[in-house]
C-alpha cells in the first residue's frame, strides 16, 4: 500500500555506478532530484559489488568528469595510494569508495537518498513513464532513469529491451556469431561475478572457510597456472592485506542458469545464492591450495558475512531498445588510426578492450587493443546520446549498463568508467530537460554537450584526445572545434601539440638507471638508485601523453632520471616526469 508520494523534479531508480553519478549530477544541476537505491552503499560495480580494481579510461587526459573527481577523492583519502594491483592503476578499499559516494549525496539539499527499496510498478500516462511505486511509497517526476543494474524499469514499463545475442546478420558485426548455438544458448549473457575479499593473516592462521554447497574443487584446479600464487593474489591487491578475487580462469565468475536474473524474483534470488556459494568454494580452495594465512576479509561490507559483496558484479543487464544501437564497429579502429569513429551526438568516453566472460570457454573477437605508455590499452571510442532514449517512450532514460548496445559491443561499454560518464550526461541531460521544458528526445544536443563540458565542478570528456588533459586551457576548445568539425578529428586521437602540464604527482619518488628499448611501445628500467632498488628490472609504462611521446623517442641504453611511483604487484614503474641522464 502507498502510504506516501513524493514529487520530484528527477528520479533515479537504482544507485549503481550510473544511477549514482546521474542524480549527483542532476542535483549538482539545481533540480530537485530524489535516488532509489537497493543497497545502503552507493556506487554499483566501484563499491557494493566489490570491483575496487576499475578497469578503463586510465589514461590521464580520460580521467574527467565524475569519474576523475573518484579518482582525486581516492587519491586523497586511501592511505598508501593506489598502486596496489596489476589489473589496475588504481586498487582501493570498496569502504572508501562507498564514503565518498555518500559524502557527495550528502552535501547535496536538494538530493533525497532513500536506501533499501527496489521498484514494483512504474506509472505511465500514453506514451510517458510519469512515476514509480515501491513498497510503501511513491514518486513521481519530470524525469525518470534506470539506473537499475538489470534494467529492471525497462521490464516494469514495458520499455522494449535487448537480453542476450544478435547474430551477425542483424549489425554485420564480425564477432558475432552466424547461428544461435550451444554457447548462446548456455549463456545468453555473460557471467556475472560474485567479488569476495580475502584477507593475509600472516603470521597468524585465518578462520578455516567452510565449503558451500556444490562444492567441486575441480572447478578451480589449475586457476593460477601460468602465474604463480603470488602474482595470482596481486591481480586484484587492495591496501592493508587485502584481496579482491574477481578471476576468471577457473575462477569465480558463474554463469549456471544466468537467465534466471530476469524470470523472477525467486529465480534471480537462487542464481544470486549459487553465484555466492561458487565464490566462497573458490575462497575455501585458495585457502586449502595456499595455506591457512589467507581467509575471509573481517568487517568489509555492511552485512554478514562482511567478506562478500553486496551483490553480484553484473557484466550484463537488459538492454534498451533505443534511437541509436552502439556496435562492435563502433568501438573498433579506425583504419591506420588509433582511435574509433566518433558519434555526432557523443556525450562519453570509454577505452577499454572488448572483454566478455563465459566460463570455460575462450570467445574470439575483433582486436580492440592498442599499444600506448609502454603497455596495451584499449582503443578510445565514444557513447552517443540517442542510445540513453527509448525509441518510442518519453520522460525516460537509461544511465547504467542497460544503453541501446549490442551483446558483442556490451563487452566495452559496460565498464566502470564509462558507465559513470554515461551516468554524468543522463543526470545532466534530464535536468535540462527539466530547465527546458522539454523530452530527452528534443534536448538540443549542443545544450547538453556544453553542459558537460563547462560543468563547474567535474567537466567531463565527450571526444577522445589523447594528448590533452582537461587541466589545459584549451581543452574545451578543442572538444567543441572537433564537436563542430568532425571531419577534421584526428585518427591518431592527438590534437596539435600544445604545452603540457609537468606537474608531479605528489607522492612520485625520484629513479636513476639505464633505459631499454625492447620493442617499440615496450620499455625496460633497470635502477641504478636509490640503493634500496638496485639491480632491479622494471618495466615503464606512463598514463600520460607527453611522456608517452618521450619515451617513444628516447634512445636505448641511456641514462635517465624518471619520478614516478613503483608497483610491485605489477613489477613496473608508473612514469610521472623524466629527464635525460
Amino acid at each position: 500500500m502507498v502510504h506516501q508520494t513524493y514529487i520530484a523534479d528527477v528520479l533515479v531508480v537504482g544507485g549503481g555506478t550510473g544511477g549514482t553519478a546521474a542524480a549527483i549530477q542532476a542535483a549538482r544541476r539545481g533540480v530537485k532530484t530524489i535516488l532509489v537505491s537497493q543497497f545502503p552503499w552507493l556506487g554499483g560495480m566501484l563499491t557494493s559489488a566489490g570491483v575496487s580494481a576499475p578497469d578503463g579510461n586510465e589514461l590521464e587526459a580520460f580521467q574527467t568528469g565524475l569519474w576523475g573527481a573518484f579518482l582525486q577523492e581516492l587519491r586523497q583519502r586511501q592511505p598508501g595510494g593506489l598502486d596496489n594491483s596489476w589489473v589496475s592503476f588504481f586498487s582501493y578499499d570498496p569502504r572508501i569508495g562507498a564514503e565518498i559516494f555518500a559524502d557527495w549525496v550528502q552535501e547535496l539539499p536538494n538530493l533525497h537518498w532513500i536506501s533499501g527499496q527496489v521498484p514494483m510498478e512504474v506509472y505511465r500516462q500514453g506514451d510517458s513513464i510519469t512515476g514509480v511505486r515501491f513498497a510503501d511509497f511513491a514518486v513521481t517526476a519530470k524525469i525518470i532513469l534506470d539506473g537499475t543494474e538489470l534494467g529492471d524499469l525497462l521490464a516494469l514499463a514495458d520499455i522494449p529491451y535487448r537480453w542476450g545475442w544478435e547474430l551477425q546478420s542483424e549489425w554485420g558485426e564480425a564477432s558475432a556469431p552466424v547461428t544461435f548455438n550451444s554457447l548462446t544458448q548456455k549463456y545468453p549473457v555473460q557471467a556475472p561475478t560474485y567479488v569476495v575479499i580475502m584477507q593475509d593473516f600472516g603470521e597468524s592462521i585465518a578462520p578455516e572457510i567452510p565449503v558451500a554447497p556444490n562444492y567441486n574443487p575441480s572447478q578451480f584446479t589449475g586457476a593460477w597456472d601460468g602465474y604463480g600464487a603470488e602474482t595470482f593474489l596481486n591481480y586484484g591487491r587492495l591496501p592493508d592485506g587485502l584481496f579482491m578475487m574477481n578471476w576468471p580462469i577457473c575462477g569465480n565468475d558463474y554463469g549456471e542458469g544466468v537467465g534466471r536474473l530476469i524470470e523472477s524474483d525467486v529465480s534471480r534470488s537462487e542464481f544470486i545464492q549459487e553465484s555466492r556459494w561458487h565464490s566462497q568454494n573458490f575462497a575455501h580452495f585458495i585457502q586449502k591450495q595456499l595455506g591457512s594465512r589467507y581467509g575471509l576479509a573481517k568487517k568489509v561490507f555492511p552485512h554478514a558475512p562482511t567478506a562478500f559483496a553486496l551483490h553480484p558484479y553484473y557484466r550484463e543487464s537488459r538492454r534498451l531498445v533505443g534511437l541509436t544501437t552502439v556496435r562492435e564497429q563502433d568501438i573498433l579502429l579506425i583504419a591506420k588510426g588509433r582511435v574509433a569513429s566518433i558519434f555526432n551526438d557523443a556525450i562519453a568516453v570509454g577505452n577499454y578492450a572488448n572483454d566478455h566472460h563465459y566460463p570455460g570457454v575462450q570467445f574470439p573477437l575483433q582486436p580492440k587493443s592498442i599499444r600506448w605508455g609502454g603497455r596495451w590499452t584499449g582503443t578510445p571510442f565514444t557513447i552517443p546520446y540517442s542510445c540513453l532514449i527509448p525509441a518510442t517512450t518519453d520522460g525516460f532514460l537509461v544511465c547504467e549498463k542497460n544503453i541501446s548496445v549490442s551483446h558483442i559491443a556490451n563487452g566495452a561499454t559496460r565498464l566502470q568508467p564509462v558507465v559513470m560518464g554515461i551516468g554524468q550526461a543522463a543526470g545532466m541531460a534530464a535536468a535540462i530537460c527539466v530547465e527546458l521544458n522539454c523530452q530527452p528526445r528534443d534536448l538540443p544536443l549542443r545544450t547538453l554537450q556544453t553542459a558537460l563540458l563547462e560543468d563547474n565542478r567535474s567537466k567531463a570528456l565527450i571526444l577522445p584526445l589523447f594528448n590533452l588533459p582537461p587541466n589545459h586551457s584549451d581543452w574545451c576548445y578543442w572538444q567543441l572545434y572537433y564537436l563542430d568539425n568532425p571531419q577534421a578529428y584526428p585518427v591518431n586521437g592527438d590534437c596539435p601539440d600544445s604545452a603540457f602540464d609537468n606537474a608531479l604527482i605528489q607522492e612520485s619518488t625520484c629513479f636513476k638507471g639505464i633505459f631499454y628499448r625492447l620493442e617499440q611501445q615496450e620499455y625496460k628500467f633497470t635502477v641504478t638508485a636509490p640503493a634500496a632498488y638496485q639491480g632491479q628490472s622494471w618495466q615503464l609504462v606512463t598514463l600520460r601523453s607527453h611522456i608517452d611521446k618521450q619515451l617513444r623517442a628516447y634512445p636505448d641504453e641511456q641514462l635517465v632520471t624518471f619520478w614516478g611511483r613503483h608497483n610491485h604487484s605489477g613489477n613496473w614503474l608508473l612514469v610521472e616526469h623524466l629527464n635525460k641522464g
